[in-house]
């Protein structure tokens, strides 16, 4: 869960908002908690513009090519399924195709400059974001114009790109994700045999809001850290 302030920087285009992207295994859901806006998909029904406003729910699943759009304040709570998996780059940014065909370009593309001044990484952020919306421009005319093919053609360039990362993804999905789903599955397999075990583990966890916001794909980003349990 991510707490997401969409950028307000204006694009070439005259629409202020993030960088359009995809995710290759996580799902994605939005709820808005502040402002109003638009989300712009790509997806194999075509290209679609979804209003968001106070209390907007959306999700959408992987190869869900989005762009936030932010004219007033938009301000959202993101929850990602398969936690780990996101932090670990499951995105893919809509860069030009001369980019998404070469790896070292891409890379150099999406990173952000470390330990650098707030000022020098909301720079990078921001033409990172304006080469994210070159591409996606392309690959929206595309997609209107030849369908789901061309959107196929963009899906196999990010599956390529973040093919490299699968096995290291796989570790962080077995340590997280596929270990609670095999918890409640013995969980449910003891209930069914009248055992009252999985409820001994009890407790309340809490997490401490970091104090500084992050730069994130589409905005700056509130997450939580340190949990406790008690």
């Amino acid at each position: 869960m991510t707490g997401l302030r969409v950028y307000d920087w204006e694009a070439a285009d005259g629409l202020c908002g993030g960088s359009p992207h995809l995710h290759t295994v996580s799902a994605e859901a939005y709820l808005v908690t502040a402002g109003s806006g638009a989300v712009h998909t790509l997806t194999m029904a075509g290209a679609e513009e979804h209003v968001l406003e106070p209390g907007s729910l959306l999700w959408f699943s992987p190869g869900t090519v989005h762009r936030l759009v932010n004219p007033d304040g938009l301000t959202l709570t993101v929850i990602m399924s398969n936690a780990g998996l996101p932090e670990a780059g499951d995105s893919v940014l809509t860069f030009p195709r001369r980019i998404l065909e070469d790896p070292a370009l891409y890379a150099a593309a999406a990173a952000l400059p470390a330990g650098a001044a707030d000022s020098a990484v909301a720079a990078a952020a921001r033409r990172r974001r304006d080469l994210a919306l070159e591409g996606y421009a392309e690959l929206h005319t595309s997609v209107r114009r030849e369908g789901p093919a061309a959107l196929t053609a963009f899906h196999r360039l990010a599956a390529a790109l973040v093919r490299p990362k699968v096995a290291q993804w796989t570790k962080i999905w077995e340590d997280t994700v596929r270990r609670q789903v095999e918890a409640t599955g013995q969980a449910l397999a003891d209930l069914a045999a009248g055992s009252a075990a999985p409820l001994s583990g009890s407790a309340v966890a809490t997490a401490r809001q970091r104090p500084e916001e992050g730069y994130g794909m589409c905005g700056r980003l509130t997450t939580w850290a340190d949990s406790r349990q008690s």
